[in-house]
């Protein structure tokens, strides 16, 4: 039995509070980046709000705060946040037919990592209320963290306040290390990412390189190395592997009416 307009709108906002309470403490470093290096209240709070891209918009803001050109501000930001092209194609294929244009937009405003990982799921057609409520809770807590970091970055003395810039990289560090331990491949190209880095940092050579580029260069021979080495099983292996583990247990969360932690 299909569920009516309320009870998906409701469903998805069950489904994206988990994603909504784990963004608040990244966008809460956000705004203390951004309000220390000088960017107003108000642009953070709006940045994230119309963003929505995590590292993408990290790394955007930082570019902005160093004085980058628009050029290498769009390239850096478009090349992190590729995928989420392929994700909202990913998804098109499941949408309701009868969803317009309009719709359609506010839905791929909406894609991020976590969403569509929780949509992905989904079985049968995924219709807008749903997806609606599923987007609103993680742009409620990633728009609601960044101000909150932001004017608690605003009322704390300039020395606390630049000190707090540490937080940015002890949070990426803490999102790659546990990938990483579990990882080969991904801990081959963390390294790889890292040598390009320091290799266009310090050699005479390349200091015309700005730090934006370095960015792109880095991601794109890393990413490149990595699909070359270690490409991605077929589709019967990734079938096997998505039977055992984390989907079984979401699975049998969702017979049992349990909530997605």
């Amino acid at each position: 039995m299909q569920r009516t307009w309320k009870q998906d709108l409701k469903y998805g906002l069950k489904r994206g509070l988990p994603i909504a309470l784990g963004y608040v403490p990244v966008s809460f470093t956000f705004g203390l980046m951004a309000v220390s290096g000088g960017i107003p209240i108000w642009m953070a709070v709006f940045i994230s709000l119309s963003n929505l891209t995590s590292a993408g918009q990290f790394a955007g803001t930082n570019l902005i705060i160093l004085g980058a050109g628009y050029f290498e501000i769009t390239l850096t930001t478009f090349i992190i946040n590729i995928r989420y092209m392929l994700m909202s194609l990913s998804l098109t294929q499941r949408l309701d037919k009868n969803m317009n244009l309009p719709k359609r937009l506010l839905v791929g405003y909406g894609v991020t990592d976590e969403i569509f990982s929780i949509a992905s799921m989904e079985e049968g057609t995924l219709r807008f209320p749903y997806l609606l409520g599923l987007i609103m809770g993680p742009v409620l807590g990633w728009t609601t963290g960044t101000a909150l970091g932001a004017i608690i970055s605003a009322a704390l003395p300039e020395s606390l306040s630049n000190a707090m810039g540490i937080a940015l990289y002890g949070m990426f560090i803490a999102i790659i290390l546990p990938v990483a331990k579990k990882s080969k491949p991904v801990s081959m190209i963390i390294a790889i990412s890292v040598m390009v880095v320091c290799i266009l940092r310090y050699l005479p050579l390349f200091q015309i390189v700005s730090s934006g580029f370095r960015v792109i260069i880095a991601t794109i021979i890393a990413a490149g190395i990595g699909a070359f080495l270690f490409p991605i099983a077929d589709n019967e292996d990734l079938g096997e592997d998505r039977s055992s583990g984390q989907d079984i247990t979401i699975e049998q969360d969702e017979e049992e009416g349990g909530n997605l932690i």
